[in-house]
């Protein structure tokens, strides 16, 4: 990484030469809405994020999977969504649940500081319900716009190929959002014992429709019932080699013992005049929702019992995306999440080919009537003499209008508007670390300190002072491990 980057870099363009204004706002209707279609520097940017590698997942390359399912325990659900898997208590609903670390190859270790992804496929009578999460309930960013840059600083220097701390705090420091994800990415929930012994998240806001069509925002949450267990960083680089494939090894052999792991299904639930008079954003991928205002409502268990029987065909083929969503559900103005509606199923047309969601472990459980056709590595019989245009008179499927989406009012200027504006990005870590006992916060700061070493001083500074204006404790605790006098820091920065 350079130290010294030039005074006056060049204008950044678009492929095609267009100088670009904003490369940090995604084009939406107003602050708080909807990613608008004409915002042609976020897809063109989502679009080459998408081919840049190939052939492993440019992120989530290396995960493990298994079969199980899911069983309705709420009686009440009607109040919330007429999606038919919530229809009864005891509705016993097949899924299947890759795990994944994000940032690291497909040769990687299973124990790396890293956020663990947390995907299920929900095979429902009413098609694919894709609840394509995490294992924390936040993330770094909340603008899609930087998604491809953010994940450039987790993989390899484009000079050395070697993993860089100093671009990946150079990012951070620059972006403020980043901190409450970066808190718990450092503590040691950033290093799981595995899978089985952590939650998953949606991270996301959905919404849930009833058959009224009255709409609740949701936050979906999965509570492991093996109890939470993490790895100090000593442990956690002990096991690394010992055993790269810890997490993998321990998934499979606990489901072949007959040790089936479980989480129960739960969420939050938001009604559309609470997020109205919400003190921030809450469609904002940075923020949680407080859970005394939004306290868990318990819907189901989740239970996995059946290890694939080929690992390339069901875990490697396996493609998930927030868009598959069932009747009685949908989405939110999250710009995160508008960006992943596009950007997922364009990395598997990429990856896998046109045809991914014909493949066996991604392929719906129920009847299936597209106007699809053609396409590499077509293996069904391809409509056969049916017609492949709608509408038509030879009694092809129809659309129903009993399916139509809940219309939405949404409004505001279409503008690149500027997300951290007026943004509180400390309260939340604030809160996180103070929630945290005092040896946790030894072991983050500790672990903050350990990745921070080799970084320039200028962004070790920068950082120090986000810490700072989460906790000063905190900020003080990492200044110290680092050899920077805080009040110095603090004082010149007020001058500044």
């Amino acid at each position: 990484m350079a130290q010294n980057p030039p005074q006056n870099p060049a204008t950044m363009t678009t492929d095609a030469g267009r100088p670009v204004g904003d490369n940090q706002n995604s084009l939406t209707v107003g602050p708080r809405g909807p990613v608008v279609f004409d915002d042609f520097l976020l897809f063109e940017k989502m679009a080459h994020f998408n081919r840049e590698r190939i052939p492993e997942r440019v992120v989530h390359a290396k995960g493990s999977g298994a079969y199980g399912a899911f069983t309705c325990s709420h009686p009440g659900m009607a109040r919330y969504t007429s999606a038919a898997l919530f229809s009864a208590v005891g509705k016993r609903t097949p899924a299947f649940l890759r795990f994944s670390t994000v940032g690291g190859e497909k040769g990687s270790a299973d124990t790396e500081r890293d956020p663990r992804g947390f995907a299920l496929k929900f095979y429902t009578e009413e098609g694919n319900w894709d609840m394509v999460g995490n294992n924390t309930p936040v993330f770094f960013i909340r603008d899609p716009l930087k998604f491809g840059d953010f994940i450039h600083t987790q993989k390899r220097d484009p000079q050395t190929n070697l993993k860089s701390p100093a671009m990946m705090w150079d990012f951070w420091s620059l972006s403020p959002e980043s901190l409450h994800q970066v808190t718990i990415l450092f503590s040691d929930r950033g290093t799981p014992d595995g899978y089985r012994h952590m939650n998953g998240y949606s991270s996301h806001t959905f919404s849930l429709i009833n058959a009224k069509g009255e709409l609740h925002w949701v936050k979906w949450h999965f509570k492991t019932r093996q109890g939470i267990k993490n790895f100090h960083r000593e442990s956690a680089a002990a096991m690394r080699g010992q055993d790269p494939d810890y997490a993998q090894r321990d998934l499979y052999d606990a489901i072949a013992r007959g040790e089936f792991p479980r989480w129960r299904v739960c969420m939050q639930v938001m009604t559309e005049k609470q997020a109205d008079a919400c003190a921030f954003n809450p469609f904002d991928l940075t923020k949680v929702w407080p859970h005394k205002a939004h306290p868990l409502i318990e819907v189901g268990e989740l239970v996995l019992d059946r290890n694939p029987e080929n690992y390339f065909a069901e875990v490697e083929q396996a493609a998930f995306e927030p868009r598959n969503v069932v009747p009685g559900m949908g989405y939110s103005p999250d710009k995160m999440l508008q960006g992943r509606l596009i950007s997922y199923p364009d990395a598997h047309r990429y990856r896998l080919g046109v045809n991914y969601d014909a493949l066996p472990v991604n392929r719906p459980q129920c009847p299936v009537h597209t106007y699809h056709r053609d396409g590499s590595m077509r293996f069904d019989g391809n409509g056969g003499a049916a017609p492949n245009y709608e509408p038509n008179s030879l009694g092809g499927p129809a659309q129903n209008p009993a399916y139509r989406e809940t219309p939405r009012a949404v409004s505001g200027n279409v503008d690149r508007h500027d997300h951290r504006a007026g943004n509180d990005d400390y309260t939340q870590p604030g809160n996180l670390f103070r929630l945290m006992s005092p040896a946790e916060r030894e072991r983050l700061i500790g672990n903050i300190v350990d990745s921070m070493r080799g970084v320039p001083r200028a962004i070790q500074e920068r950082q120090i002072l986000h810490f700072h204006r989460a906790d000063p404790a905190y900020g003080a605790g990492v200044a110290r491990g680092l050899g920077i006098e805080i009040e110095a820091l603090l004082a010149a920065a007020a001058k500044a």
